[in-house]
């Protein structure tokens, strides 16, 4: 497909400016793991919570909403099984199932399928709309995080949202607004070069 027809078709992700063949989909499966896996290396430790602030959240939706649901959740899929295997790239250079945070990861597989969907329905095309959209995968993985240390640090449900969720808002605020410029700036810078 060219990059005009992807750009005049409706349900079009970033990922399909590429010339389509498999060979293009396992390499941003990959990459899109490793770009995951990379951004959790960036950690600040977060005082009185045993989640710290890091760059993987905010891959794991932007690798989403470029490639697109089935391909984003292959591509955190991937960066799970391959963690859960033993390869070091979970937050702090961290791997295994047994984190207290694994459910922020279990989190981020479903959130880069809702994206990647919302992405295919045109919600990366506009501020707003790419604002609500990393919201709302925010959202969700929290939605399995949060619980998720409740039961693997024996927390109240209140001591997890203290310690996995509050101190995390503002900087999801911030990662939203880094998104929803970034992203339909790509789309015009697209649409410029193709002329559309």
């Amino acid at each position: 497909m060219s990059t005009a027809t992807a750009l005049a078709r409706p349900g079009a992700v970033l990922a399909d400016l590429l010339p389509a063949t498999r060979v293009r989909d396992a390499a941003l499966v990959a990459g899109g793991a490793v770009l995951t896996g990379v951004a959790a290396q960036l950690s600040v430790p977060v005082p009185g919570s045993p989640v710290p602030v890091t760059g993987q959240t905010f891959a794991a939706l932007l690798v989403g909403t470029t490639l697109g649901a089935r391909r984003g959740f292959l591509s955190l899929a991937l960066y799970a099984v391959a963690g859960v295997a033993g390869m070091p790239w979970f937050a702090n250079g961290d791997s295994g199932a047994g984190m207290v945070s694994f459910g922020y990861v279990l989190g981020m597989l479903l959130a880069s399928a809702l994206v990647g969907a919302l992405a295919r329905r045109g919600a990366d095309r506009s501020p707003l709309r790419m604002a609500g959209t990393m919201l709302l995968g925010e959202a969700v993985v929290y939605a399995v995080g949060v619980p998720y240390l409740a039961l693997a640090a024996h927390l109240s449900a209140s001591e997890a949202i203290a310690a996995g969720l509050t101190p995390f808002l503002i900087g999801d605020a911030l990662k939203a607004a880094l998104a929803m410029g970034a992203l339909p700036t790509a789309w015009k810078f697209a649409g410029r070069r193709e002329g559309l």
